[in-house]
């Protein structure tokens, strides 16, 4: 089992920063995608980032693009999130995800607990 651990949310004013942490313990393969969703009062769920441990394509929702940044460091299979130039409209929890194939299990995902974000004057 994969534990994900979020940290870093906050109240922020609007143009303000934030940058999240999400790190993951347990049966983790070399191989996988972690990334952010998030989801506001009375709106379903929805993807913020990705970024696979390859390192290769980042995907990013558009109404983030351009503000939003996402990394990781797999030596310590953690995934971050860097918040720049917050709006009201980025309000939301912020759920860190990871997902991974096993050969027996196959597609396998995890959702950490959720670290509240609120953009507020």
């Amino acid at each position: 089992q994969v534990q994900l651990v979020e940290s870093g949310g906050g109240l922020v004013q609007p143009g303000g920063s934030l940058r999240l942490s999400c790190a993951a313990s347990g049966n983790i393969f070399s191989s996988n995608t972690m990334g952010w969703y998030r989801q506001a009062p009375g709106k379903q769920r929805e993807l913020v980032a990705t970024i696979p441990s390859e390192l290769t394509t980042k995907k990013y929702a558009d109404s983030v693009k351009g503000r939003f940044t996402i990394s990781r460091d797999n030596a310590k299979n953690t995934v971050y999130l860097r918040m720049d130039r917050l709006k009201p409209e980025d309000t939301a929890v912020y759920y860190c995800y990871l997902e991974q194939t096993g050969i027996f299990i196959g597609r396998d995902e995890f959702w950490g607990q959720g670290t509240q974000v609120t953009v507020s004057s």
